[in-house]
This record gives C-alpha cells, structure tokens and sequence, in this order.
C-alpha cells in the first residue's frame, strides 16, 4: 500500500483519484491547491504525487521545484487537459517520472501507479545503498576520492578537505586544473594507475602550507572498476603518516624508510643519508650492485624532499643509442635528424621544478656526457638541432653499477664529470653484506605479491628461511623478489616451500653444510632434498645430512615423510 497525493482544482478530478486508488488499498491525501499541497509534503511522507499542471495562481512546475528543494523522495507526475511539448520537457527535466493527459482513464492510472512504485522502491533501496556508502566513507579518517579516465572528480569523503584542500565544489572538476597541496603527487599517481591499470603503493609527500605544521601524507591510488569488471578511473586514498613518521624517525632500530626495508647497519647508513639529503639540491651519484635497489634511493630522496610533489622522470641511459639518448635526455626540433617529423619535449625538460635519474649513468658516450656537464653547470641545455637555450630548475641523480673511477682512469668517463656527479655518493650494500635484513624483505615482499597476484600466501617454511640465509644472491634483492614471484606462481599452498623455488637456488643447497635445524637436526624439507638427490636410497640420505640411519627413520616418521611410490 502506498500513500499519494492528489493535486487538482477540480473536485470531480479529486473524487475519481481517490475511489480509483483507494479500491486498490493505497491512502489517498487530495489537494485542491498549492499550500494545501504543501501542508501535505510538509506533514506526512508521500510515495506518490499527481499533480494537475495549472493550479490557481501556481503551477504543476512549482510543486515539483518545492518537492525537490525538500529533497522529498516521492515520485512526480504530472496532469494536463491540455499537453505541451515544451511544458512536457520542462516537467521530466526538472525530474518528473511521466507527464499524463487528462482525462486518465481507470486502467491507464493503475497501471502508472504500479510503474511509478516500483521506480519508488528502486529509488528507496539506491538512497539507502548511497546513505550506507556516504556513512562509511565520512567515517574513515584517511581522504577517499573517486576519479573516472579524465581525472574528473567524482565522489569524495569529508576527510579528502582537510588533507587534499578538496571540498564538495570539487565534484566534477579536473584535479589537474585545481590548485591542491602535491598537486603534482597526487596527480602522478592517479596518472600512473590510470595508464598502467595497477595499483600504485603509498608514496608519502610533505604538506607544506603556510599557518600551520607541515604534514607527512601517504598517497595510494587503485584503479576503479565495475562489477563486469570495466575499466571506470581510479580510486585515490590520502592518509596523514605524520605521527608514525615521527616515531619511524626517532626508532633506534628502523625496519623502512619510503620502500627500501631492512634494519642492518648498512642500510641504516642509507637511511641517514637520504634523510640529510631530501631537502638538499646537490647531484647524487647512487652506486652498487645490480638489483640492489638504487632505483628505490633515487625516488626517496625525491619523494621524501621538498620536490616531492613535483616530477620525477626516469631515463635508462644504457638503453639508448646515442643520438637517441642525446634527443630522450634535451630534446629536438622538427626535421633536427632523419625522422624528426615533429618538435619533442626532452627528459630535462619534464622534470624541471623536481628530480631527474639518469640510471646506468656509466654508459653514455663523451658526447652526452659533455651535453650533461653543461646542464649540471649552467642549468640550460639546447635541444638537439637547436641553437636557443632552456633553462630548467632539476635536481640531477645519477646511478650506476659500473666502477666509474675505474672507467675515468681508462679515459672512457670524464673526470670533471664524475665529480660533478659526486658530490655525494650513496652505495646500496649487496645482499649477502645486509643478511639479517633477508626476513624483513622476505615479508616486506610477500605482501607486496600477495597484492601483486591477488594470493594469500602466509609466508615462507623455516627451510626456504635457512637456504635464503645461506645462499649468495648474486642478483641482490631483484634476484629475491624474482625467487619469491617464481615460487608464489608454483606454491598450491598457503605456505612456501623449497620446492617451490627456482632450481639454480634449491641446487645451491647443500645438506652435507648442515642447514639450521628446527627439530632436533634436521628440517622436513631437508630431508625430502636429500631423499630426492638420492633416489631415496636411505643410506645414501642419512649420510648426506649426517645423521644415522634410524635416526633419518625416525625423523622422517615424526613429520609424516612417506615414499610415494616404494619399489
């Protein structure tokens, strides 16, 4: 049963109305003009009204405005004796659900009552969904802000003011063409999930804004997606980190800093030196092994300093030739080279007001390394084919896994160069100098896979744990992560196994050395190794871990070790 309203000056209208929808069990309230009308809407809750379109000295239109304004949730339609196209647009766009011609007939007013009830509930049942939805997301402290392709706004929580400078009149704007605090933060990685279509981890940026301390946000964006799974924007999530990036700062023993993770002296050295350097403009030369994580210092000193919120752009200089890395680094003008067809922006150039990295620096030729002095020099650059000089405001981070000193002795790098590079130097430790950070990475990259390829994956066996300990990593903490990615791939299980990782590394383990026991001696996985290399020859096992015979026996019996297909 539903309750309606009935607004009309003609009592003959009134009375038919009332019987016509009375028999059908709905409550039916008439009116016979506008503040009659609105005593109604005022008193009660109406589901339905039909309003005739000319009222004495009101109109049908008016109605609809005063049940919108109210923000009622009743359904509107509209009576006529005489239709009119214009007045008929006017009435749904002002949101009318129909527009009927007087006289209504019994069966066409029945059948318009059903319809409309039906839209009533579906529009009852999208208010609650949206009321729940708004309750949830105002009652989370961290900022929400729903984005569609274009990065236009489309919803956000009332933490997203506070921290993000973005109110309600941001619904339906650009963020690129608002002023916001890291703007250009918050733009890149919304940028970043919407080209790749991947989530981007939380990047801090400082906030700072005259009047008050500055903040420390962690910004995180995911992309949005229906439930048939199309591509709709992106999701983005601000969080003040101020606090725990106090605490982190004053930790003696700290486990992370911006994405690099570990706790050794080492790499508590790094830390240091980042933190001394975030706010400093000086030229940085990174240097290390291959996949030690030079690339994630670089971002920390951008992300963590003043340039934060401004560009960091990334070039792999041993991946382009020459000339194109000369064109890549300043760019060119139209017709500069065979196939310039166009004018190109460089790589210094989008970096200008934040940070470059100029990775594998050890590999450019003479010509660019003097193009790049004259940068480091004098900030100005020409771009290829041009004789007119750009002035740009970028702070220059080198990286390298090469011995540069080496190379300037051999007269392959240039001396005044490599000085100008390093004016200060940060060498990330291999490995196999930094193991007690292996079970922070270990965990550290669990996570980040669990997220990555959508498992839940608990951890790694004690076994996995002691030959990771053990072995020497030649390819640092990439050959890690690419350890552990191989095995979450394999693993069936919420647990991963020895046998899960990648052969070179299970081949590396030699049960004769002894790995660290978590029964008495020996480990599960160990025993299955060594029953493995031997073709369960018993003996033959027994002797590769060094224990005899029934003690092997027994072992195998305490964890359930069974040969699954005995001769």
């Amino acid at each position: 049963m539903a309750r309606i309203l009935v607004i009309d000056d003609e009592e003959s209208i009134l009375r038919t109305f009332d019987i016509f929808l009375s028999e059908e069990g709905h409550e039916v309230l008439t009116a016979s003009g506008y503040d009659e009308a609105l005593a109604h809407l005022s008193g009660v809750e109406v589901d339905i009204v039909f309003s005739d379109i000319l009222l004495e000295g009101w109109t049908g239109i008016d109605i609809l405005r005063e049940v919108k304004a109210q923000g009622l949730a009743c359904v509107v339609i509209m009576l006529t004796a005489y239709p009119d196209v214009r007045t008929a647009s006017e009435a749904v766009r002002l949101g009318a659900f129909d527009y009927v011609a007087k006289p209504v007939v019994q069966e066409t007013l029945l059948h318009l009552t059903r319809v409309a009830l039906q839209h009533k509930v579906a529009l009852d049942e999208r208010e609650r969904y949206r009321s729940h939805l708004e309750a949830i997301f105002n009652s989370v402290g961290d900022a929400i802000v729903t984005v569609d392709k274009d990065l236009v706004v489309l919803e956000l929580n009332g933490a997203a003011k506070a921290l993000c400078g973005l109110g309600q009149e941001a619904l339906g704007r650009r963020l690129a063409d608002m002023e916001l605090p890291c703007k250009d933060g918050i733009v890149g990685v919304l940028g970043e999930t919407l080209d790749g279509l991947q989530p981007v981890r939380a990047r801090r940026f400082e906030d700072r804004r005259e009047g008050r301390p500055s903040l420390v946000l962690s910004v995180s964006a995911s992309p949005l997606m229906d439930r048939k799974g199309r591509f709709l924007g992106a999701v983005l999530i601000v969080r003040d980190e101020t606090r725990l990036a106090g605490l982190e700062h004053n930790l003696e023993e700290r486990r992370q800093l911006h994405h690099i993770v570990g706790k050794s002296v080492a790499i508590r050295n790094v830390y240091s030196l980042i933190e001394s350097l975030t706010d400093v403009v000086t030229t940085v030369l990174i240097t290390g092994e291959s996949g030690t994580g030079k690339e994630l210092v670089a971002e920390a000193l951008h992300f963590l300093g003043a340039r934060g919120s401004g560009p960091l752009v990334k070039v792999n200089c041993s991946a382009l030739p020459e000339n194109l890395l000369e064109s890549e680094l300043f760019g060119h003008v139209k017709g500069a080279f065979t196939g310039a067809a166009t004018d190109r922006v460089g790589r210094f150039h989008r970096a200008d007001g934040g940070t470059i990295l100029l990775d594998e620096i050890g590999d450019i030729s003479n010509r660019v390394q003097s193009s790049l002095l004259r940068v480091l020099q004098e900030k100005e650059f020409e771009r290829v084919g041009d004789s007119r000089s750009t002035r740009v405001d970028v702070r220059v981070i080198a990286s390298t896994n090469r011995n540069l000193t080496e190379r300037v002795k051999r007269g392959e790098f240039r001396e005044d160069l490599y000085y100008r590079l390093k004016v200060l130097e940060i060498e990330m430790p291999p490995l196999r100098n930094r193991r007690e950070d292996i079970p922070l990475l270990i965990e550290h990259l669990v996570g980040k896979l669990n997220t990555k390829l959508g498992r839940e994956i608990g951890g790694v066996s004690s076994g996995v744990e002691d030959l990771f300990m053990e072995y020497a990593w030649p390819g640092n903490v990439r050959e890690l992560e690419h350890a552990l990615e191989h095995a979450f791939i394999v693993c069936r299980q919420d647990t991963i196994c020895v046998e899960h990782l990648p052969p070179h590394i299970v081949g590396s383990l030699r049960p004769e050395s002894g790995a660290p026991s978590r029964k008495g001696g020996v480990d599960a996985t160990a025993i299955r190794l060594a029953l493995s290399k031997t073709d369960w020859n018993k003996a033959k096992a027994a002797r590769l871990l060094r224990v005899d015979r029934k003690t092997l026996y027994r072992k195998m019996s305490d964890f359930g070790i069974i040969e699954e297909n005995p001769e």
